[in-house]
């Protein structure tokens, strides 16, 4: 089984579970952005470590592992989250996003090899064209990116976890059109159509004034949203829990002792909740 097929099984399988037990991803959401009340960014971090932690307590076979930051810049592949599904043995690095509803960095590509290689390419406008396009080697990790977006809605309070659909994305693209600066654009962009004209993605960033961390695959949730697939079925309502603030206030001056006893407590509230659900 090669990656895409057993992410694509593996987030079929989240897809099954949140559907049968909403409340434990609506409560995990909930405990995720509340880390808003303590930084901007903070909840983004601390999502690696909740998604996955959700994964080894509720989904039996699967494993995940949490890279960390310090590995990092020693990467060859965007990787927060690596997948082990315990019946294949199949292995998967997952890249965990905690998005706006708006614009999403679907991969970065510092080097602008797609830009240039679109920037080279002429009119884009046949089947025959696009393909020669996806099959170039700077889009060779096009469908390889197992991207995981937690979007959420603040001002609702609401969030919806949706998976990219790659492959979707590539048989429906019709037309790849270059779209200059303006409309609070600094640099050009390369926008990807399908037939009716909609939007699917685009390839952002050529110019070396650019941030290159800015450069590479971007999409739009709102209007990209048939190129989709929400695994918790729609907008899941989450809400702020200041007890968790607490704790962690209370955490960060207290011992490894107390740490081990408040540990202790929080298993039991996990296998409680397991038990509750029938899991």
């Amino acid at each position: 089984m090669n990656t895409q097929a057993a992410y694509k099984e593996f987030t079929s399988r989240l897809k099954l579970l949140i559907s049968k037990h909403p409340n434990l991803i609506g409560l995990t959401l909930s405990n995720i952005f509340t880390m808003r009340l303590i930084g901007n960014k903070t909840h983004g971090d601390l999502a690696e470590i909740a998604i996955a932690e959700f994964v080894n307590q509720y989904m039996y076979d699967f494993r995940s592992i949490h890279v960390g930051k310090d590995l990092y810049r020693a990467k060859s592949k965007e990787e927060d989250i690596k997948i082990v599904n315990e019946m294949t043995k199949a292995e998967f690095p997952v890249s965990l996003k905690a998005y706006g509803d708006g614009p999403l960095q679907l991969s970065t590509d510092k080097n602008s090899l797609m830009f240039r290689t679109l920037s080279e390419a002429g009119p884009l406008d046949t089947p025959e064209q696009i393909k020669v396009v996806f099959d170039h080697l700077a889009f060779s990790s096009f469908a390889e990116i197992n991207v995981l977006p937690l979007i959420y809605d603040e001002k609702r309070q609401r969030c919806n976890i949706l998976v990219f659909d790659y492959d979707t994305a590539r048989s429906q693209t019709a037309k790849i059109v270059r779209r200059s600066e303006g409309r609070g654009r600094k640099h050009p962009v390369f926008v990807f159509l399908d037939a009716q004209g909609d939007y699917i993605c685009e390839v952002r960033y050529g110019d070396a004034a650019a941030n290159a961390l800015q450069r590479g695959l971007w999409t739009h949730t709102r209007n990209a949203l048939k190129h989709f697939d929400s695994v918790t079925g729609g907008w899941i309502d989450y809400s702020h829990n200041l007890v968790l603030v607490k704790l962690f206030s209370h955490a960060l001056v207290s011992s490894s002792v107390g740490h081990e006893r408040a540990l202790e407590k929080v298993k039991e509230d996990i296998t409680a909740m397991k038990q509750r659900s029938g899991i």
